[in-house]
């Protein structure tokens, strides 16, 4: 790069957040999606894999073992991308902000680093090789949501009475879209 400039000073990047829901983990054919509460919902639904990718850089860190709860996932990004938020100064913070996502099945996590306004991702199944995933906190917020409100409308196509659940509205009502 010329000069003195990162990384960070001359590129957007474009943060992409994904998922695939598993044929091998299906969903049990007798839920009542309307009344799942909580720990069904977060726990033993919707099972698939998830990425997050930057699509500037063309890299990814996605999960490839079927079983994630993909709306546990979503649900979890959203909380932690406000964890991240907490320390008073923002964006101005140089002191890191850390938070982690685990895999309830599995002793993975995807590690979440914010300084200055910009998030490191890291997944600790990939080799230290791997670059890191790093975005603005402010795109981290915007599309985790975006994700969240995506994913719960997919899952209401596919099961119109999930709509009507109330830990969905209150989750929905919680996170809501970003302009």
């Amino acid at each position: 790069m010329p000069g003195n400039l990162s990384r960070r000073d001359t590129i957007d990047p474009v943060l992409d957040i994904g998922y695939a829901l598993s044929a091998r983990f299906p969903d049990p054919p007798q839920t009542d999606y309307r009344r799942a509460d909580v720990r069904a919902l977060r726990h033993d639904l919707f099972s698939g894999d998830v990425y997050l990718a930057d699509t500037e850089k063309d890299h990814e860190l996605s999960t490839a073992w079927g079983w994630v709860p993909v709306l546990d996932f979503a649900w979890a990004l959203c909380d932690i991308v406000e964890q991240l938020d907490r320390d008073p100064a923002g964006s101005r913070a140089a002191r890191p902000q850390r938070a982690e996502l685990d895999f309830t099945e599995s002793s993975d996590r995807l590690l979440f680093e914010r300084r200055f306004g910009w998030v490191d991702i890291d997944a600790e199944w990939l080799p230290p090789s791997e670059p890191l995933l790093s975005f603005s906190h402010s795109e981290l917020r915007r599309e985790a949501r975006d994700f969240l409100h995506d994913l719960i409308a997919d899952l209401t196509d596919m099961h119109e009475d999930l709509g009507d659940n109330p830990a969905i509205w209150t989750l929905q009502a919680r996170f809501p879209r970003l302009p």
